[in-house]
Order: C-alpha cells, then sequence, then structure tokens
C-alpha cells in the first residue's frame, strides 16, 4: 500500500525531503500559510521562492490547511524553523494519530527554555510515544537533493523499530540513510555547527585564508563534542555525519546560509542589515545566543562561541575577536586527557 506522508513546511529543505519522498512513491502533502506558493506548487509544480525553476514531483500537493496535512498520514515531517517549532507542533496536535511516526529535521534549539526540538515535539504532541520521535540530520544542502546529488544523512530515535521506519521511508539511490541511538547528540552537532559556520564565513570575509578556517572547523568541533558530551551525547557522534560531516558542508559551502551570513559580517555588514538581505532563517544567529547560554549552565568552556556572541550581540568588531581568540593563553590540544596525566604518554 502507498504510504502517505506530510511535511511541515514549504520552505526549501521541507521541499527537498517532499522530493525524496515523492521519489520513492508516497504520496506527499506539504504544508504552507502562504495561499500562493500552495497553488504554485499544485499548478506549476515549483516552489520558485526557495528553489528557482526546479520542476517537483505531481506526488507532491500542497495545503494550507493543516488539519488536511496531518490527518490520517503515515508519518509527518517537521522542517519547521525551530523559533516556530511549538506553535506549529500544537496546531497539529487534535489532528494527529498516536501512531504517526513523527520526524523532524530542524537543527537549532528553542530560545527561551533551550530545549532540543524532540523535546519541544515531546511536550506539544502528548499522545505521542517520546521513543519514536526521529530526528533526522547530516551533511545535506536542498539544493543538492533537490537535484538528486548525492547525499548521506543520519536518522536517530531512542526505538530502532522508529529509526528504521524513518530510514526506510527516505533510503534510496541517491539519499543514503543510517540510524543512530543517539538524539542528544546527533541534536547537538546540527544546532551547534551553525555557529561554527557562522565564524567560517566571517573568517573568509576576512579573508584570513584556508589556515584560519581549518583551525575554526576542528577548534569548533571541539567546542561541540565538549558541550555535547555535558548534555549526554555520545561522543562519537560528533565523528559522524551529524558531527563532523554536517560540519564540514556547512562551513565550506556557498549554498549555506550560516556561512553566506558570516562572510557578510566579516566585510563589515551589520547583523540586521545582513538577516534582510538573506530573506532565509539563519538558525546559527539564535543558536550562539542558545549555546552560549548552555556552556554557562553547563559549566562548558566555549571560546568560538563566546566570541561569535560578542560579535553578534555585544557589537564587537570581527577582527577584534579573532585577535582575542589568538591571544588567549596557551593551552593543550586535547585538555581532558592532559589534565589527567603529568606526563605525556608516549
Amino acid at each position: 500500500m502507498t504510504k502517505h506522508v506530510s511535511v511541515l513546511v514549504a520552505g526549501s529543505w521541507g521541499t527537498a525531503l517532499a522530493s525524496v519522498l515523492a521519489a520513492n512513491d508516497l504520496d506527499v502533502t506539504i504544508w504552507t500559510r502562504n495561499a500562493e506558493q500552495a497553488e504554485e506548487i499544485n499548478t506549476l509544480h515549483t516552489n520558485s521562492r526557495y528553489l528557482q525553476d526546479i520542476a517537483l514531483s505531481p506526488r507532491i500537493r500542497a495545503t494550507t490547511s493543516i488539519r488536511e496535512a496531518v490527518e490520517n498520514k503515515d508519518a509527518v515531517v517537521f522542517v519547521v524553523p525551530s523559533a516556530g517549532m511549538r506553535e506549529v507542533a500544537s496546531q497539529v496536535r487534535e489532528f494527529l494519530s498516536p501512531d504517526t511516526l513523527v520526524i523532524h529535521a530542524t537543527k537549532g534549539f528553542e530560545s527561551l527554555t533551550l530545549k532540543r526540538m524532540t523535546t519541544v515535539l515531546a511536550e506539544e504532541l502528548p499522545q505521542c510515544d517520546p521513543g519514536r520521535i526521529v530526528v533526522l540530520s547530516g551533511p545535506s544542502h536542498a539544493e543538492e537533493v533537490i537535484r538528486e546529488c548525492p547525499t548521506t544523512v543520519v536518522v536517530a530515535s531512542p526505538t530502532v523499530e522508529a529509526a528504521e521506519a524513518a530510514q526506510d521511508l527516505f533510503i534510496n539511490s541517491y539519499f543514503r540513510v543510517y540510524t543512530n541511538p543517539d538524539v542528544t547528540g546527533v541534536e547537538v552537532g546540527g544546532a551547534l555547527k551553525n555557529i561554527i559556520a557562522l565564524g567560517a564565513g566571517l573568517s573568509d570575509g576576512l579573508r584570513f585564508g584556508d589556515n584560519a578556517k581549518a583551525a575554526l572547523l576542528t577548534r569548533g568541533l571541539a567546542e561541540i563534542a565538549r558541550l555535547g558530551a555535558e548534555m549526554g551525547a555520545n561522543p562519537m557522534t560528533f565523528a559522524g555525519l551529524a558531527g563532523i560531516g554536517d560540519l564540514v558542508v556547512t562551513c565550506t559551502s556557498t549554498h549555506s546560509r550560516n556561512w553566506k551570513a558570516g562572510y557578510l559580517l566579516g566585510q563589515g555588514e551589520p547583523l540586521d542589515q545582513v538577516l534582510d538581505k538573506m530573506g532565509m532563517v539563519v538558525e546559527g544567529v539564535k543558536t550562539t545566543k542558545s549555546a552560549y547560554a548552555l556552556a554557562q549552565e553547563y559549566g562548558v568552556t566555549m571560546p568560538i562561541t563566546n566570541e561569535l556572541h560578542h560579535v553578534l550581540f555585544e557589537g564587537k568588531a570581527p577582527r577584534a575577536a579573532v585577535e582575542d581568540l589568538m591571544g588567549r593563553g596557551r593551552t593543550h590540544e586535547i585538555e581532558e586527557v592532559a589534565n589527567q596525566t603529568d606526563k605525556w604518554i608516549l
């Protein structure tokens, strides 16, 4: 029997994931608040605001009705900006069956509560088993997925059956999907890499070269793993697709909104002007504020995050932030190991 899946909402990433599902012969309903966008998707089979003139499968049908989007679906995929996740989930609640597989592909924290997206969904969808909520993450630009470029992602859930059900929905010849039980690690890696991507773009905007960007990626990954471990993640997750994989693609590609925003900041443009110019959500900005607060809550040292926070929200000059990073006191590369011994182990 054909499965029926809904995707919320019709941005670039939501539309790309809808296209993967449609390519797998699933009937896909995509939800948008914009009636004109829904009409375009249904009649022209394009979503020009986000993906220019790329042709969409006729199996994708758009609606502005949240009830129509969610009711009697086998799975619902939330691709909502982190700031809107709770609101959309609350609208979905009365129409969602307890048996529906819930998946999200959002990379960020809830700003006020600092909660991960699976926690927000579990709170707003009490009829659903929290152990069956799945997160999808990994190195995956919508602009490439929509063109069926080879892409590899990871799905994570505490329940192997739920993770494998999500894997079965998405996996195909160009979209490979792995499973992982570490929900915390996958969500933390997906969120925090956007901060480092802002830093990488800023470094490129300042024309600091490849050495500086390589250092940012490497030390940025150390920060991500340090905070993630304190939050209960498996450190090995950050060596995988949701960690180093997503970090590399987001920090090195001109497709990346976060890299672009950082680049414009490095060129001297003010944050408000940068965000207006982007026209889409730049998750790394809000995530920087959340990670700054989480680092204080968990007592974790995150110097790159701290300096970006100063640049974004306290008016610090980007070049001064880099100088302060480079001028920090000397330390060991693997501080946690070095602190456990008073001599080198060869």
